[in-house]
């Protein structure tokens, strides 16, 4: 399976930008978060079977407010620092990575464009989209996706508040707003209009919203006291701010 980890410019103001107003976060630590998010993701896509495939956005296609530098160059490093040394494969074989720019107005738009492009035109067996920001996902998640992929047509991997985390493809569907709220409700009914079945992975929290932010600090600490690390890159922020799940299941700052 091609796994495509659509990734932004990290940029404070454009990343992670909802958790400012709803946590204790600012724009600088919700920028930090997504980074190590990011290093997270990517190191699990390396660790799998699956061909790693950075999806990045750059000028083109950010907003007026944040365009300038060479988000490419930005992506790039911050690939860098997730899996070190890497070599560029211009089609993502041998277990290299392969990195391709955005296309599309609106991130429905880019999603589809990628994941029909990669299975019409490159005639890819399957093709994942997992988002960035869900630092938890590991190995088996994604290799089990692309097992389930021989099964359903569909494979879809529900996070938090009716988002999905992994959505992953054997045959196209019509992406017109297919990614509206709840995405996963949405992504299932445009499946089933193709006259395709659908699968399900397990949930998994993702960090782009407050209560998925939660879920994601219980567990790392849930982690930490069984002893079986993880997520190492996002555990170390989440420690370096202090965030921990007060009594009242709120968001807090030791």
């Amino acid at each position: 399976m091609k796994v495509v980890v659509p990734v932004d410019p990290p940029r404070e103001g454009l990343v992670l930008s909802s958790l400012v107003d709803r946590t204790p976060l600012s724009d600088a630590e919700a920028c930090g978060l997504y980074e190590a998010a990011v290093v997270d993701v990517l190191r699990a896509v390396a660790s799998s079977g699956g061909e790693l495939l950075v999806n990045y956005r750059d000028s083109e296609t950010l907003p007026d407010e944040y365009d300038g530098g060479d988000p490419e160059n930005e992506v790039r490093g911050l690939t860098a620092a997730a899996l070190g040394e890497f070599s560029e494969d211009t089609d993502g074989t041998d277990g290299e990575i392969r990195f391709e720019r955005q296309v599309g107005s609106s991130r429905t738009a880019r999603v589809g464009n990628t994941v029909t492009h990669l299975l019409e035109r490159e005639e890819a067996g399957s093709v994942g989209v997992l988002e960035p920001t869900v630092p938890l996902v590991g190995r088996t998640h994604i290799d089990g996706a692309a097992m389930s992929t021989r099964r359903h047509d569909v494979v879809l991997g529900p996070s938090s508040e009716g988002r999905t985390y992994l959505a992953a493809f054997g045959e196209p569907i019509d992406f017109g707003d297919a990614y509206a709220a709840p995405e996963v409700a949405t992504l299932t009914e445009r499946a089933r209009e193709a006259g395709l079945g659908v699968g399900f992975a397990p949930m998994r929290p993702t960090v782009a919203t407050p209560a998925g932010l939660r879920s994601t600090v219980a567990l790392l600490e849930a982690q930490r006291i069984a002893e079986k690390p993880g997520a190492e890159a996002t555990a170390a922020v989440v420690d370096e701010l202090g965030l921990e799940v007060g009594a009242d299941e709120s968001l807090e700052r030791a």
